[in-house]
């Protein structure tokens, strides 16, 4: 770390630069900039600063030149708001329960590892060597890492039903609507075991292998329970484990389940209602009996409204008796909740004409349609006889009809068609968890290969993703709106610039944004002094 001189139009400027490397390449960060030279020069506010380091530190008048202050280290602070949470969480007595006679502090480990993810993504071993980025956080052994890994692992259904239990009681948490969906994790390998294996990829990683996982959330966002699956599982069989979940573990005894069509199986619905739960599910429209699909798209029966566009959108409630056959004839009754928005009947048809220019394309080449998947532009092409093939007239007119309507079904019956409408509306929240894990938690690449290790990190990433979604939640309740992006750099904004003079060490606050000073009021910390002896700094 350095001081750094650049010049910009007719000016110098002077800047606190670290150094780091990234892609095998030396850069450079700006820390703080202290401003313009010409302006610095002479500046009483720079010489009191020093005189100031110096009289704290005692030194004697002879000694008072700048050759006596040491090189800057940046410490972090911000860490702390989300110890605040992890101890209104009580997770240091949860994982001294769960540590058992480890022979060291899983508490420290697990805390350590969480905030590398909510603050400073790396592997474990980065995460490991810029621990000291950290001010006064206590230092963990590498290996002790990995071993807290395992003892997660083995915690998980402890862990899940005790935070559950005290988000009920801190937080209020609601439980009366669960969303439920499924995304991969892949790993930069091609080798499979019981748990990593080929699958469907969400992230279009089909040449290697992953894992499956099936995450419920509440109303807020804030993470439930998960489960874990091989990476071979379908969508729709993820949904019985997750039911098991929320009743055996967590005791809800009544909750509304909101899912895509992914998930939606008789078999599945019917679980869920053997379970005394409701659900809300995007329904298969085409594949409706025929006499139903026509009282769906008749025109009769909507009711119109219009969205801040001008958009005209439109809804109907049908009840349908949804009829299947299992080991016997199943009868579930349902409301089927029709809507028609012209916005995206446009959509749609703009989509189906780029499939159909695709279509005929394949026509001028027709050697390659055999050989294509059926769908994309293949899906309005038929055969006519075995060496030809012509475009699907009657494909493209049965969609066209579809053209602006979805559908949803639902079991409940106190819910007016709006509501079920508007709670479906939230199913939006599950996917963007998936995406703050994905991106801002990092919790991919896995650099684990056993499956306690890797079962333990996804533990860890649940108590990460809590951690987020709890501030998340606190500062929204509080009338700001703030994205997980925003929070992380709000946050790494909260440093001291150490420096030695003479034997002492001295913390000088840096600048924060905005967003920091608002979640340290929140969350009721004391903000430090500007510039503080290091071992007078209460942590």
């Amino acid at each position: 770390m350095f001081i750094k001189t650049t010049k910009s139009g007719n000016h110098h400027y002077a800047q606190l630069v670290e150094s780091y490397r990234k892609d095998g390449n030396t850069k450079h960060r700006v820390l703080l900039n202290l401003g313009r030279l010409d302006q610095i020069k002479n500046n009483a506010s720079f010489q009191n600063l020093a005189t100031r380091l110096a009289e704290l530190s005692a030194l004697k008048e002879e000694s008072k030149n700048i050759e006596d202050i040491s090189e800057a280290e940046i410490l972090n602070y911000g860490y702390l708001a989300y110890r605040r949470l992890w101890e209104q969480l009580d997770l240091p007595k949860i994982l001294a329960q769960a540590a058992g006679k480890a022979q060291f502090d899983l508490n420290k480990t697990s805390f350590l590892m969480a905030i590398g993810h909510l603050l400073d993504p790396k592997s474990k071993r980065g995460t490991h060597a810029r621990q000291e980025r950290y001010l006064h956080l206590t230092e963990c052994k590498l290996h002790h890492l990995y071993r807290s890994l395992d003892i997660l692992e083995r915690s998980k259904e402890m862990l899940e039903t005790k935070l559950f239990n005290l988000n009920r009681s801190l937080f209020n948490m609601k439980v009366d609507v669960v969303f439920f969906d499924v995304t991969t994790f892949h790993f930069e390998s091609v080798r499979s075991d019981s748990l990593r294996d080929f699958g469907f990829s969400k992230n279009g990683k089909f040449n290697e292998v992953q894992v499956v996982l099936g995450m419920l959330i509440d109303q807020t966002g804030r993470p439930v329970g998960y489960e874990l699956f091989p990476g071979h599982t379908f969508d729709g069989n993820t949904l019985e484990k997750a039911l098991d979940h929320l009743e055996r573990r967590l005791g809800i005894d009544r909750v509304i389940i909101v899912a895509d069509r992914g998930i939606n199986s008789k078999l599945n619905l019917k679980r869920i209602r053997d379970k005394g739960y409701d659900y809300i599910m995007a329904s298969r429209l085409k594949s409706m009996p025929k006499h139903q699909l026509k009282q769906a798209l008749d025109d009769t029966g909507f009711s119109d409204i219009t969205d801040g566009e001008g958009n005209l959108f439109r809804y109907k409630s049908l009840a349908y008796l949804n009829r299947f056959k299992a080991d016997r004839v199943y009868e579930l009754p349902e409301r089927l909740i029709i809507t028609y928005c012209a916005k995206r009947a446009k959509k749609d048809q703009a989509d189906r004409q780029r499939l159909i220019s695709k279509a005929k394309l394949f026509l001028t080449n027709k050697g390659k349609i055999k050989s294509s998947a059926k769908r994309g532009g293949k899906k309005y092409v038929k055969e006519t006889g075995n060496v030809d093939w012509t475009l699907d007239e009657e494909a493209i007119t049965r969609d066209e009809s579809f053209d602006g309507y979805y559908a949803l079904q639902t079991s409940t019956e106190n819910l007016s068609p709006r509501e079920v409408l508007n709670i479906y509306g939230d199913l939006w929240k599950i996917e963007e968890s998936f995406r703050v894990m994905k991106s801002t938690l990092e919790v991919r690449p896995v650099f684990h290969w056993t499956e306690p290790r890797i079962k333990g990190h996804f533990v860890l990433c649940f108590l990460a993703f809590l951690l987020e979604r709890t501030l998340e939640f606190k500062l929204t309740e509080a009338g700001y709106d703030s994205a997980p992006e925003q929070i992380r750099e709000a946050l790494n904004s909260l440093n001291f610039v150490q420096v030695k003079v003479k034997k002492k060490r001295f913390l000088i606050k840096t600048k924060a944004s905005a967003l920091a000073h608002d979640i340290w009021r929140l969350l009721r910390l004391k903000p430090p002094k500007n510039v503080t002896p290091a071992e007078e700094m209460e942590m």
